[in-house]
């Protein structure tokens, strides 16, 4: 399977033998990127799920084993992330000045950028089912819709965010888009102003996601959450991953970052994991 918005238990029902079924999810472009999810279902038993890691690895895979929910790992922890961006923009901070702080954090490029080589259609798609599972803190940006029904789509339809009419379909600044982010711009008072905080913005979103992740045991262990990562959308390798970063900066630190935070929604909302972890001085890689 090629994605992570249809939940292998609903694939699986019916079946005769649902011990045999799982999900390997693969990602694009697949001869390049070296992850691969390895679902497992309700059902699936422990046989499977080591057929499926031995295939992945002798295909040149590096697997790793999750249980199944709405948007497997990667793409639950990669969504919050590319919603924040689109939160940014809506509060008046510029698409440049986000992309930048994205780049200057190590990702290999922007999450607006990525938008367009994902596609919009399929973002939005893969967006509403999240928003479906988790309605609390999942919201669907209506620029989006609005794009999509435009007929900008990305990189595929020659524009999306950025255009890319030039002859190396390289993206450039589209005079255009103003006409579809203006109808849903709105100020906060609490807008990010420099880099750090946009960096902020975005990563503190994905990880307390991660957090949420780990709560629900759809991984074995925190470091695989750093690994898919790592592998699935090229987070940076320095960092040691977004669960490694996390340490770096501590657990009452990022409880003290979220605060000014948390007037912003449900999202920003320190989860229990994440508290008791400050209140014992501890770090995610002793989990």
């Amino acid at each position: 399977t090629n994605t992570s918005t249809i939940p292998i238990g609903r694939l699986a029902e019916g079946l005769a033998r649902p011990d045999q079924f799982l999900g390997i999810h693969f990602f694009n472009p697949v001869r390049k990127m070296k992850l691969v999810e390895v679902i497992r279902g309700a059902e699936t038993s422990d046989e499977a799920v080591a057929t499926a890691v031995a295939y992945a690895k002798r295909i040149g895979k590096s697997p790793i084993v999750v249980n199944d929910g709405p948007g497997f790992l990667v793409n639950r922890l990669l969504m919050p992330y590319m919603n924040e961006a689109l939160e940014l923009v809506a509060e008046g901070v510029a698409i440049k000045d986000i992309e930048r702080a994205s780049r200057s954090f190590g990702m290999p490029m922007g999450p607006i950028a990525l938008y367009d080589m994902v596609g919009l259609d399929t973002a939005l798609y893969a967006g509403r089912v999240l928003c479906e599972a988790f309605p609390d803190r999942f919201a669907m940006s209506p620029v989006l819709p609005s794009l999509v029904k435009a007929g900008r789509l990305g990189q595929k339809s020659g524009s999306g965010f950025y255009s890319y009419a030039n002859k190396k379909k390289r993206p450039e600044p589209d005079a255009e888009l103003d006409r579809y982010l203006t109808p849903y711009a709105r100020h906060h008072g609490n807008s990010p102003t420099d880099e750090r905080q946009l960096v902020h913005r975005l990563f503190l979103i994905m990880l307390l996601e991660a957090t949420r992740v780990w709560e629900e045991k759809l991984v074995r262990n925190v470091r695989d959450i750093d690994l898919a990562l790592i592998f699935g959308i090229g987070f940076p390798p320095f960092r040691g991953g977004l669960i490694y970063w996390a340490d770096t900066l501590g657990a009452t630190k990022i409880v003290e970052l979220l605060k000014p935070l948390e007037s912003l929604g449900e999202r920003f909302r320190p989860t229990p994991v994440l508290l008791e972890l400050a209140k014992s001085n501890k770090k995610f890689y002793e989990l």
